[in-house]
């Protein structure tokens, strides 16, 4: 698996180590992106191919180390919180995780996108503490989207498990 990090995330990992030629692929390629919401670092991990996503309010800089014993457990929950095989997007090992560089453009928009609609929903609700994480993320993985063909995250996660 390879977790593609935007810069402020690679900061916080003080990451030298990130591949900077590893080819771009929606098979295998995941995004994370550290977001501050009310003074607090918060995760938000996307699968390229399909946009599916995993919210994490108030995640601590121990958490985020070594990252793939984070994120690895949080695709399987959230796979499995969907009705999904936790091997929809391949077999997810902690240890086997690639940092690397970010590489699409359309998926770092579509993720900026989320936060927003985060920071809205965030907002609307009192607040993070207020806030339905579960709610959130299914929220965020029933929100079309155009670069998708307005299409579902989750449907598209559906499509990928079939044809897995």
């Amino acid at each position: 698996m390879i977790l593609r990090c935007t810069a402020k995330l690679l900061s916080l990992l003080r990451s030298t180590k990130a591949s900077v030629a590893a080819p771009p692929s929606a098979a295998t390629d995941w995004y994370a992106n550290l977001l501050w919401f009310e003074r607090r670092k918060c995760l938000l991990v996307t699968h390229s191919g399909t946009l599916f996503s995993i919210f994490v309010p108030d995640v601590s800089v121990v958490q985020f180390r070594p990252i793939g014993r984070l994120v690895v457990p949080l695709i399987k929950e959230a796979l499995l919180t969907e009705e999904l095989p936790p091997d929809t997007f391949g077999v997810l090992k902690p240890d086997d995780v690639v940092i690397a560089r970010t590489a699409d453009r359309s998926v770092l928009g579509s993720m900026n996108d989320m936060a927003l609609m985060l920071e809205w929903r965030i907002a609307a609700r009192g607040g993070l503490k207020s806030c339905d994480v579960v709610q959130l993320n299914r929220q965020l993985r029933q929100e079309m989207s155009a670069t998708r063909g307005y299409v579902t995250p989750l449907e598209l996660a559906q499509r990928w498990q079939r044809l897995g």
